[in-house]
């Protein structure tokens, strides 16, 4: 009697988790258009939504054992959620790359180029010229850097954009910074445009006085007789310590100390995800204003499903969902679910190739996607 009763008990349980951690699942997916009262919160349960998607194939594996027909608990969470999960990872496990373009293809990249190695300019000199053979390597039309720590004015600068420009065979740019968030006395701190085409405009979006993060831009490029606005942005970092990451790379609730660290981290997590809010809605209305079909570019410190995601990209084409594998990873730490780079385009545009350059040159790997544009 007892030895039933706690088979009961503890199937009972089990039934109980795993439709708490479908809940999860669908929370992640579907949180941020659902008003939970606290909009971060929403954005924590996206930053987990694979790992619960992780643990429900866990219990439909269980359930095959034990309780077929349980299985589809979690069966229906994923049929439900499979959309956003879209957005998540793709089941193409390996993709092809052409680097050879076609010519009606526009080559897009995007790289957060972490200040283009300039702290260790002196000690690693060839990260700096390994960076720039990459990107002539894939030779992209339009080139999207973020933490780009550079110098437009002073020639004898480490970092001069007019080097740069020519050695990356590029015909314009256009480089946003704020002054008084200087790297130091010659460079700036900011995000950039290379691009092959004429630049007929450049635009600098500034919404919060002397805050980087707050800060993104778009150009009008032409190529042959079509003008397409593309936009570079760079959403608020959560500015996490080395203490924080090495926290999250192998947490633990041992002492008073690992409790304060996931305390702070909860709170950079908190007040970073108020910041991508009104970020992207102000980016998401300059999108919107636009006349001319668009490319949306950057690091959005954000991951899939996130409010930042789903507003930039609202009525966009990802250029990973279209023709991306697995989780597709663009920042190197921490977790091997962090996809917070990202390629927007119009739907005007068809995504012909994506591929992710997986070498550690920064603390991001760098994105490009060949495109192709459809007048009708």
């Amino acid at each position: 009697m007892a030895v039933q009763f706690l088979r009961k008990a503890t199937k009972t349980i089990v039934i109980i988790c795993n439709a708490v951690f479908a809940i999860f699942l669908m929370l992640g997916c579907y949180g941020n258009s659902i008003n939970l009262g606290n909009d971060w919160i929403a954005g924590l349960f996206s930053l987990t939504a694979f790992y619960f998607l992780v643990i429900n194939i866990f219990f439909i594996v269980f359930w095959l054992f034990v309780k077929r027909w349980l299985t589809l608990i979690s069966i229906v969470t994923i049929a439900i959620c499979w959309m956003p999960l879209q957005h998540v990872f793709q089941l193409r496990f390996s993709v092809s790359f052409d680097a050879k373009k076609e010519r009606n293809v526009i080559r897009v990249m995007s790289w957060n180029v972490e200040h283009f190695d300039i702290v260790e300019h002196l000690s690693h000199p060839e990260v700096k010229s390994e960076m720039i053979d990459l990107i002539n390597e894939y030779n992209p039309d339009i080139a999207c850097f973020q933490e780009m720590v550079g110098s437009d004015s002073i020639v004898k600068s480490i970092n001069y954009i007019p080097e740069f420009k020519k050695k990356l065979k590029m015909k314009d740019y256009h480089f946003s910074y704020f002054n008084k968030l200087n790297f130091d006395k010659t460079h700036h701190f900011g995000i950039i445009i290379f691009s092959k085409f004429p630049i007929i405009n450049k635009q600098t979006y500034s919404p919060e006085i002397n805050r980087y993060n707050s800060t993104f831009q778009s150009v009008d490029i032409v190529r042959n007789n079509d003008t397409f606005r593309v936009f570079n942005v760079h959403l608020e970092t959560l500015r996490f310590s080395p203490d924080n990451r090495n926290y999250l790379n192998d947490p633990s609730i041992e002492n008073g100390n690992d409790i304060n660290e996931s305390k702070t981290i909860l709170s950079k997590f908190k007040k970073g995800y108020i910041k991508h809010h009104w970020q992207s809605d102000n980016v998401r209305r300059e999108i919107d204003k636009s006349n001319y079909p668009v490319i949306v570019c950057g690091d959005l410190n954000d991951l899939p499903n996130s409010y930042a995601y789903n507003t930039i990209g609202k009525g966009l084409n990802n250029a990973f969902k279209e023709k991306g594998s697995l989780i597709g990873n663009t920042y190197d730490g921490i977790s091997p679910t962090l996809r917070i780079d990202n390629i927007f385009t119009d739907k005007r545009f068809s995504v012909e190739q994506f591929l992710r350059i997986k070498k550690s040159l920064s603390d991001h790997f760098p994105i490009i996607a060949d495109i192709i544009f459809h007048k009708d």
